[in-house]
């Protein structure tokens, strides 16, 4: 197909921040240089979220620099609001992404308050940035979680998830990610309200974000691909989970990704033995942690002619 595709890793913190086990900012550090060696070039490395809130990720500020040192590659970080905005600006970080539920329910338990509250945090996020002097304003994007269902309150409606994803646009986003939070997708609604999206807030860029809870993951990925998608995040061995969704296997599997696209053609600039040898430093570092990956397992077929090897 010749498509670029751009995925990126999200392990770093939607991945480790459900854990327990605390990764050392050591090992953070070499698994961000072992997939930057890879040729992953979009890392979410952190997340601004009080300390004493998520221990996990006490060392945003200190990866974030080192990640930061790294020429070409696009580290960014999660804000959940105008103070983790300001962590962010004062920090440099060239990406944050800010997160809402389109679901009422997930958005009070997630962050307290309802999702049009929000969405007037984010056109406060969104002002507070463009006060950043000239060159060092960051890339502001608006994920919106639990766009294909939620399990406090089942269906989500999909007007609702477009009239949302205009009205960050209208506030003022830099990009727009639909994220199957909860792993309730099924291809067909994701190719539909990715189609209606995309057409709704071209020419921002629309990214996607899903979950292998039910086996749709990769499904759901290429549906997304056919409605016009060219950027996904992914997790290193499907580490991650919404703590909201009972029985989640976590993200989709970054390697098994990057093979969907170098498989039919697309190139991601990825090397996926490289990229599956990252998983040494994750397993090392993190023992009792499950990784998942058919890839990993199954290694890759005999004639198989990776893109980026071949570049």
């Amino acid at each position: 197909m010749g498509d670029r595709v751009h995925i990126r890793e999200v392990g770093m913190r939607d991945g480790l921040q459900s854990l327990a086990e605390i990764m050392s900012t050591e090992d953070k550090i070499a698994w961000i240089e072992a997939e930057y060696a890879a040729g992953v070039r979009e890392i979410e490395v952190s997340s601004f979220v009080p300390p004493k809130l998520l221990p996990q990720l006490a060392d945003a500020e200190a990866v974030l620099q080192h990640a930061m040192s790294l020429p070409g590659l696009r580290p960014s970080a999660l804000i959940p609001n105008l103070r983790g905005a300001e962590r962010g600006l004062a920090l440099g970080v060239p990406e944050m992404n800010f997160v809402l539920s389109v679901s009422n329910g997930h958005n009070l338990s997630n962050v307290r308050r309802r999702t049009e509250e929000s969405i007037e945090d984010f056109r406060r996020v969104v002002a507070r940035c463009r006060e950043a002097p000239e060159g060092k304003r960051p890339f502001i994007a608006c994920g919106l979680a639990t766009s294909f269902g939620c399990t406090i309150e089942g269906d989500v409606d999909e007007d609702r998830v477009v009239r949302i994803a205009n009205e960050v646009a209208e506030a003022g986003a830099d990009g727009v990610i639909l994220a199957d939070t909860v792993g309730y997708g099924q291809p067909a609604a994701i190719e539909r309200v990715f189609r209606r999206v995309i057409k709704d807030v071209a020419p921002l860029p629309v990214a996607g974000h899903f979950h292998d809870t039910r086996g749709l993951g990769l499904a759901n990925v290429l549906a997304a691909y056919q409605a016009g998608c060219r950027a996904f995040d992914a997790s290193l061995g499907g580490l991650g989970g919404c703590p909201y969704a009972p029985g989640a296997t976590g993200n989709i599997v970054m390697e098994d990704t990057v093979f969907l696209f170098e498989a039919m053609g697309c190139d991601t600039g990825i090397d996926l033995d490289k990229l599956v040898a990252v998983r040494e430093i994750v397993a090392r570092a993190l023992p009792k942690v499950a990784l998942h990956g058919a890839i990993a397992q199954a290694g890759l077929p005999r004639n198989f002619h990776p893109l980026a090897r071949a570049a």
